[in-house]
């Protein structure tokens, strides 16, 4: 779970950031919206995938506050990065 997590948080950093940093200029720019739904749409699965799987993994290796810091993580540009280290430090890990 926790390396579905760190892949899935990955790509979705990276496709915000190739959705701000290269399609929305290609939009505003060149005038070509294209590039934006096609990023736009990977970007918004890959969100929706991340959220869901940090629904699955609370309750069994973490606790409640590491979905809400996933969520705010997920909204923040390069946030998911940020937020795999605070995971891999065994921050949110739920007590034995």
């Amino acid at each position: 779970m926790k390396q579905a997590v760190s892949l899935v948080g990955y790509l979705e950093g990276f496709s915000f950031l190739i959705l701000m940093g290269f399609a929305m200029p290609m939009k505003y720019v060149a005038g070509d919206p294209s590039w934006v739904s096609i990023t736009g749409s990977l970007h918004g699965f890959l969100f929706l995938a991340y959220i869901g799987l940090l629904f699955l993994g609370v309750g069994k290796h973490w606790n409640f506050t590491a979905l809400i810091h996933g969520f705010i993580a997920a909204v923040v540009p390069a946030g998911p990065f940020l937020f795999e280290g605070m995971l891999i430090s065994g921050e949110y890990d739920l007590e034995e």
